[in-house]
């Protein structure tokens, strides 16, 4: 079975979801971003899996379920970050963030029978979900991350692999982008506390 991989921060104030403010104060936002967690906490302890493992920069909080590894993030940047969390990986992994709680276990459910590798594209440009059947560091390492290149950058990695694309997902960074993807999951915790923030107009 395969391992999945969940890299997060840790939902702190004025450490995460910081262009959702404005409209939100960045408490709200901290919130937003831990409801967003939840969500895709939930659904992958739903998802059959081997391992289920969190890769979280901060502390662990009361919204992690039972079912969980923790580690901690490695330094460097994104790339390097996530290299290493595949690097602890024996066997078939899957790796997704924090940022689209929409997900489903269908869509996690990965089967590498008839493919070498899964991926997600984003659409800011960027990925979702990179699943590798024989985790191999290398292909993240270098690769740009954080622009409208890096689905297409990280694409190109997996050339010569048998790569199952995965649809296309929106993460939650600005307040258009949460509208959207709450109403693709509205019975979550994310689209219940967006509605109630937003019901209390602009501050």
């Amino acid at each position: 079975m395969t391992t999945l991989l969940v890299i997060a921060k840790e939902p702190r104030p004025g450490r995460v979801k910081t262009r959702l403010t404005p409209p939100f104060m960045p408490e709200e936002a901290a919130a937003l971003a831990e409801a967003a967690l939840a969500d895709t906490l939930d659904v992958v302890a739903r998802t059959p899996a081997r391992r289920r493992v969190l890769v979280l920069d901060g502390a662990p909080g009361p919204w992690l379920p039972p079912g969980f590894e923790v580690v901690a993030q490695c330094a460097g940047g994104l790339d390097e970050r996530l290299a290493h969390a595949f690097a602890g990986c024996t066997g078939p992994a899957l790796l997704i963030g924090m940022d689209t709680p929409q997900v489903t276990p269908e869509l996690l459910t990965a089967d590498f029978t008839d493919c070498d590798a899964y991926f997600g594209p984003a659409r800011d440009g960027g990925f979702w979900a990179l699943g590798l059947a024989e985790p191999d560091p290398a292909l993240l390492r270098g690769v740009p991350m954080s622009t409208p290149h890096t689905g297409a950058a990280q694409r190109a990695r997996l050339a010569g692999l048998r790569v199952r694309d995965l649809p296309v997902l929106r993460d939650v960074d600005t307040a258009e982008d949460a509208r959207a993807v709450a109403k693709e999951a509205p019975e979550g915790r994310f689209a219940g506390l967006l509605e109630r923030f937003t019901a209390v107009g602009p501050r």
